[in-house]
């Protein structure tokens, strides 16, 4: 049976925040069973912060030996701001009330940038604090949900994106702190209407213009260059099949370039002005770095870049490159913890669905990613290792909806064509046999949206599957949307569809009205602070399975939100539903 499930749930991992000049790293560790902040020097040697808990996001104080922090409260996602001077003993409160949301954005010399939504639960605004003296001043509240806002080096202009009525689109603004009128305060970059993703924002240093990612009237990501003056774009680093994100140094001078060849990372170094390239980045092993790992941060004096680095046999580890020599120093080692682990082939389904496949034997495994616009991507997951040490084929498939592989297929699954993603399930049950399972041996496992397709999976086409663990899923689309946090009922609507345009095919396409299909027994589980999908929609899902004399394991745990972060929740969670799949496919 190989691997231990609990064993694999307590291997520890690390994240990379921020780099300061001399090579330090700010990181987070869950050795402890939670993020811990932990001083990372340029050997590895760490140093732990002190305990602080919901630990998020984190980042230093430019030229200061301090950090702000990020963090809430039993996953509830309202971010409180908190500052640690290094060598104190505890954090001081910069932004805290715990009614609203506040999210760390960026950081400038004795500034803090952050959105939130306290003004009136729904839209984000951008406001720009003094760590000195406490002064605020609100830069963005013309509405929507800023992803990403940038001060540019002088101050006079803030970039910020906006999530726009178009599914996975963003729009970029240009916010003037200093307009000869209001009319100027804000310029539209991109139409509101454009179906364009666009972010990780970079600032000339000059702040003549901006470097940014954006698929803006082409299929695939690609790094451009927009100039204030003119008001041109410059495309400056693309792929003609492949994704590509790029970071700017702050000075300028060298682009980080991520291109996302099927879920795994291929990084190099380019010119700032020209997007020639200049190194190649050699990373530990085939795997990934970014979202939803956290994004490479560049030093001050740009000559460092920290990353977070995930393989399938490499939990996640800091890496430290010195472009200067392009040398890249592994600060941690969390692949020599457990030996055992096992590498995936990649394929395509039926020649169409990018997969990744675990392991060999006549059952299976589908372990669907959430999203929708996420991506199944080539790192490590003790899910899937304990369901191969249980002796199943996983399988990780990219269907229609998926990002990744261009504009067109992650709009595949928009709105009245959510269904059709559904049938990518079918397509993938046809195949399974090609590969030597046994169809009548198949489940389905997936956490957020991979649950609602769990559920969709199971009642939209009932006579494949044996049994289905759904994790924080979606049981109906309209009940999800209705009760769902305020902030994030609109972000969801652009990418399901309108409460009150659509509601025909939200009930269409939801699990729950269809309820009495489903004839697989189900492992639920669900987190009581969810502020995306509420709990309710696991409540009702089980109720009514119940009812119908099916199995349904329902788990639900009073301190997690959205995403399960205390390990004693997964060691008491995890095995019981890798023992339920083997227990339903034996």
């Amino acid at each position: 049976m190989g691997l231990d499930v609990r064993r694999l749930l307590e291997l520890h991992t690390w994240r990379a925040f921020d780099v300061d000049d001399e090579g330090r790293v700010l990181a987070g560790s869950d050795e402890t069973g939670r993020v811990q902040l932990v001083e990372l020097a340029p050997d590895g040697t760490p140093t732990p912060l002190p305990h602080l808990t919901g630990v998020s996001a984190a980042r230093y104080v430019k030229g200061e030996r301090a950090v702000v922090v990020e963090h809430d409260s039993g996953g509830n996602e309202r971010g409180q701001l908190s500052l640690l001077r290094v060598g104190d003993s505890d954090y001081a409160p910069v932004v805290h009330d715990d009614r609203y949301v506040h999210r760390l954005v960026s950081m400038r010399p004795g500034r803090v940038v952050y959105a939130t939504n306290r003004r009136n639960k729904v839209d984000f605004d951008v406001v720009v604090r003094n760590l000195f003296s406490g002064a605020e001043e609100v830069v963005y509240d013309r509405g929507g949900y800023s992803a990403d806002a940038k001060l540019s080096p002088d101050s006079r202009f803030l970039a910020t994106t906006i999530g726009s009525d178009q599914a996975n689109s963003t729009q970029l603004l240009l916010v003037d702190t200093m307009p000869a009128t209001e009319a100027d305060r804000v310029a539209e970059l991109t139409g509101g209407d454009e179906p364009t993703n666009i972010g990780h924002i970079g600032w000339l240093p000059d702040s003549s213009g901006l470097i940014a990612t954006s698929n803006r009237d082409r299929e695939f990501k690609a790094v451009v260059r927009y100039d204030l003056a003119s008001a041109q774009w410059t495309w400056l680093v693309a792929a003609e099949q492949h994704d590509v994100t790029g970071w700017l140094s702050p000075d300028g001078q060298k682009l980080l370039v991520l291109t996302n060849v099927d879920g795994v990372a291929r990084l190099t170094v380019h010119d700032g002005a020209t997007g020639r390239q200049l190194d190649e980045i050699q990373l530990p092993a085939d795997g990934w770095l970014s979202y939803p790992l956290p994004d490479p941060v560049f030093s001050p004096n740009s000559r460092y870049v920290a990353l977070t680095f995930s393989s399938p046999t490499i939990p996640a580890d800091v890496l430290l490159v010195d472009l200067d020599s392009a040398k890249v120093t592994s600060l941690t080692d969390t692949g020599s913890q457990l030996a055992g682990m096992v590498e995936p082939t990649h394929v395509r389904a039926n020649g169409q669905i990018p997969c990744f496949v675990y392991g060999a034997g006549a059952s299976a495994v589908l372990f669907l990613h959430g999203g929708p616009e996420g991506q199944s991507q080539r790192r490590f997951d003790p899910l899937v290792q304990g369901l191969v040490a249980a002796g199943h084929v996983v399988v990780v498939p990219n269907i229609r909806g998926s990002v990744g592989y261009g504009k067109t297929y992650y709009a595949a699954d928009d709105r009245r064509k959510r269904l059709d993603s559904v049938q990518d399930l079918a397509v993938l049950h046809d195949w399974l046999p090609s590969i030597g399972v046994d169809p009548a041996k198949v489940a389905l496992w997936g956490r957020s949206y991979g649950g609602y397709l769990v559920l969709a999976g199971l009642a939209f086409l009932p006579e494949r599957w044996a049994a289905g663990v759904d994790i924080v899923g979606i049981s109906s689309l309209v009940t999800f949307l209705e009760n769902t946090s305020p902030y994030r009922r609109r972000v969801r609507e652009r990418e399901y569809g309108w409460l009150d345009s659509d509601r025909d095919f939200l009930e269409e396409a939801s699990p729950m009205n269809k309820v009495d299909q489903i004839r697989a027994p189900l492992f639920v589980v669900h987190g009581a602070n969810d502020p995306r999908v509420p709990l309710s929609e696991a409540e009702q899902l089980a109720a009514a399975v119940r009812a119908n004399g099916v199995e349904c394991e329902l788990v639900v745990h009073a301190n997690e939100g959205h995403q399960m972060a205390n390990l004693d929740n997964k060691l008491a969670t995890y095995p019981r539903a890798i023992a339920f799949v083997s227990r339903q496919l034996a």
